[in-house]
């Protein structure tokens, strides 16, 4: 009776363990700066996220399926290494949220980054065609209000645009994902 437990036992333990892993060393969490170190062109936040930008996206639930879609205006401005950039969001149920990002940047190419609905300090690396950032946010009431951790990866593609793609984890478990573009507002682009 002992030997069917022990095997169930062992079998789950070995697929928590191989999960961990899977996360540690594979897929979006296994990403590090460094990684984009050599790789160009440089992404850097003064130039690239400055004055009117706009941006579309969607975010995706925990099941895999699209749950929002949306658009984006953003202006930011730079003095030095110290950055506003405001967002408005107009999402496909109507809603419109605003936030205010405050961004500083140190001479070693780390962010950091504050807003109303950011808990304490986002952190950040510029790093090649790459920026990551990680905080910790506080979703609005609508959303449920509950406070997420987030991971957001931006790459600079060689035309310009910004590819945003970000993670939202609650107590480690993913609870959505969001995919954007970000380009200047001042851009035409093509339609397909």
């Amino acid at each position: 009776m002992t030997d069917p437990i022990l095997f169930t036992l062992l079998g789950v333990a070995l697929t928590v363990t191989a999960l961990l892993l899977v996360r540690r060393y594979a897929g979006f969490s296994a990403q590090a700066p460094g990684d984009y170190a050599g790789a160009g062109p440089q992404f850097d936040l003064r130039s690239h996220l400055n004055g009117p930008i706009s941006c579309e996206g969607v975010i995706y639930g925990p099941t895999g399926r699209v749950a929002s879609r949306f658009t984006g205006a953003f202006e930011a401005t730079w003095e030095g290494n110290r950055g506003t950039m405001r967002e408005r969001f107009h999402y496909d149920s109507g809603t419109v949220q605003d936030r205010e990002w405050q961004l500083s940047i140190g001479n070693d190419g780390r962010i950091q980054a504050s807003a109303p609905d950011v808990i304490g300090t986002g952190r950040g690396d510029q790093s090649g065609p790459s920026v990551r950032l990680l905080y910790r946010l506080r979703l609005p009431e609508g959303a449920g209000g509950h406070v997420v951790d987030v991971t957001d990866w931006m790459y600079l593609t060689p035309g310009g645009a910004i590819v945003n793609r970000s993670e939202f984890r609650k107590y480690g478990i993913k609870v959505a994902e969001l995919v954007a573009t970000m380009h200047p507002a001042n851009v035409e682009r093509s339609a397909a």
